[in-house]
């Protein structure tokens, strides 16, 4: 991985709550809001869109943790922003701060750690786990 993330370095990413991310289970809807499964994917896009600068050629990430506490609903039509702001790096761990805003305030905050490793290693890895 490449030298240069800091502490406080942060990549945005901001989409519109649509139908088919409310929440649903079983492709039974549930709440007609935006579906937390749904929050954590964009929490996790910004947090890869973090690192990929960082990452020489030969490498990739995988997620390893997320852990958010979801506070606030989301509607259908409105926007929201998912942040991801650099904690720490220790060996190949990458942890950032992960929130994401809505209209009416912080609708998520926690915690992304990814995995960072050659590409072919991971490679490898996927295959032996078919």
């Amino acid at each position: 991985m490449k030298h240069g993330l800091v502490r406080g370095m942060a990549a945005t990413v901001e989409t519109e709550v649509t139908d088919e991310m409310v929440a649903r289970l079983g492709g039974r809807t549930i709440h007609s809001v935006l579906g937390t499964a749904h929050l954590v994917e964009w929490m996790e896009w910004a947090g890869r869109k973090l690192i990929l600068p960082h990452l020489t050629a030969d490498e990739d990430a995988v997620g390893y943790r997320i852990e958010i506490v979801h506070l606030l609903p989301c509607h259908v039509g409105e926007h929201f922003t998912a942040t991801a702001e650099f904690l720490s790096a220790e060996d190949n761990r990458v942890t950032a701060s992960v929130y994401a805003d809505g209209p009416r305030g912080r609708l998520a905050q926690g915690t992304f750690t990814q995995v960072v490793l050659l590409r072919s290693v991971l490679e490898r890895r996927f295959e032996r786990s078919r």
